[in-house]
Order: C-alpha cells, then sequence, then structure tokens
C-alpha cells in the first residue's frame, strides 16, 4: 500500500500541531519563548490552520478509500457508466 507523502506530511504536522497545543494547554512550553501570549496564539493559529486543511483534504489511507477516489476520479471525467445509469 503506498500513501501519498502529502497526505504523511499533513498528518504529521496535525499531530506536531495538536501535541504542541495540548502542551501549551498545560503550561509546559515544547519551545522557550518569553512572550508566552505570543506563542500561545502562533501555536493556536497553526493548530486551526493544519486542523482545518487536514479536515478539507481527503486523505485516504486504505486500499479501499483509494480505489473509491479513482472511481470518483472517472466519474468525474467521463460520467458515470451505462450499467449504472440505467439502474438510477
Amino acid at each position: 500500500m503506498k500513501i501519498n507523502p502529502r497526505t504523511v506530511a499533513r498528518t504529521i504536522v496535525l499531530v506536531l500541531a495538536l501535541i504542541n497545543q495540548i502542551l501549551a494547554i498545560i503550561g509546559k512550553d515544547m519551545i522557550d519563548i518569553t512572550e508566552s501570549d505570543i506563542y500561545q496564539l502562533c501555536t493556536l493559529a497553526a493548530t486551526v490552520t493544519t486542523s482545518l486543511i487536514a479536515w478539507w483534504k481527503n486523505n485516504s489511507f486504505t486500499e479501499a478509500a483509494k480505489l473509491a477516489d479513482s472511481y470518483m476520479k472517472a466519474i468525474k471525467e467521463d460520467g458515470l457508466p451505462e450499467e449504472v445509469e440505467e439502474d438510477a
């Protein structure tokens, strides 16, 4: 099973941002910054941004999900197969 590198990168960034946010909430700083308010705002912005990107994108990890993605792409490009159109 081959996973798209961009899917892996988005997932890693999301996990790191969530861990960083959790550490900031419980008072543990991953990055030593003197201005804690700026740090927390930046962390929150990164968490929200990566969460929205990861949520918006279709991250297909399983072979079935990848097959469904290719089927969806084919339908968008070529339309429904004739046997499906007859059943509908």
